[in-house]
């Protein structure tokens, strides 16, 4: 696959974000990271030039649509974007908050851009869902609500954008260390280590896979609680652990 030289890459302040960062930080490389936290988000792209990649950062908030649509498309007239990895989530708090964040901010972020990559025939999509996005849980009602629909919105777009050129990936992470999860105060199965997770992130999207769901185990039991009978999903997740 074609090399990527510009990656525009929201959430990039802590978590997965910062680890795909930092693993993408490579003389040669364009990195436009975007996050909430000025002095983490700083941090961050001062350990990526060191790597040698040119950084621009921008912590102009992903629900602020015309100030972040600016900023993405006069980003793109500088350096055109070859990779897009929309990432910026949160998993609690206000239940609107959590849907403006995650479903709404994703929109922000791809939408500007992709008359963008249908004229140059080239680019690649890459959206953050999660486990959750299989099944609605009721531990994250409406966290589940907004990584469904980025789902579903990474399969409304793959076929729309393939013959115009352009990739589209969804990601469905399992539990990884990150901020997001130090608040969970229940038992979370398979926890990833999060340098372990953005490198599988990478090395998936390099090989232009559509679809990057880990660990396997953890796929294997939301994809099945998605398509089993509803009566037998809830019971399962009645008994599993809740948030309090």
């Amino acid at each position: 696959m074609k090399k990527n030289k510009t990656i525009f890459l929201t959430g990039a302040s802590s978590g997965i974000g910062r680890e795909l960062a930092l693993d993408y930080a490579a003389p040669g490389v364009v990195l436009l990271l975007t996050g909430r936290d000025t002095g983490r988000l700083e941090e961050v792209g001062n350990l990526c030039r060191q790597k040698g990649a040119h950084v621009e950062t921008c912590t102009i908030d992903v629900t602020e649509r015309a100030a972040f649509e600016k900023k993405i498309l006069d980003w793109d007239d500088q350096y055109p974007i070859d990779l897009l990895i929309a990432n910026a989530g949160i998993s609690g708090g206000d239940l609107y908050k959590i849907i403006d964040i995650n479903l709404g901010g994703t929109f922000n972020t791809v939408t500007p851009l992709i008359p963008r990559m249908i004229a140059r025939k080239s680019g690649h999509i890459v959206l953050m869902s999660s486990m959750a996005g299989f099944r609605g849980m009721p531990n994250a009602p409406a966290y589940s609500v907004s990584k469904v629909a980025v789902r579903a919105y990474g399969d409304a777009l793959r076929p729309l954008l393939k013959p115009e050129g352009i990739l589209v990936s969804t990601i469905f992470p399992g539990f990884v260390r990150t901020p997001l999860t130090d608040v969970n105060n229940f038992t979370m199965p398979f926890l990833m280590d999060v340098e372990k997770a953005a490198a599988l992130i990478k090395c998936s999207i390099e090989a232009g896979k559509s679809s990057i769901a880990f660990p396997w185990q953890m796929h294997v039991f939301c994809w099945l609680l998605g398509v089993m009978p509803r009566a037998v999903g809830d019971w399962i997740l009645s008994c599993g652990p809740q948030k309090h």
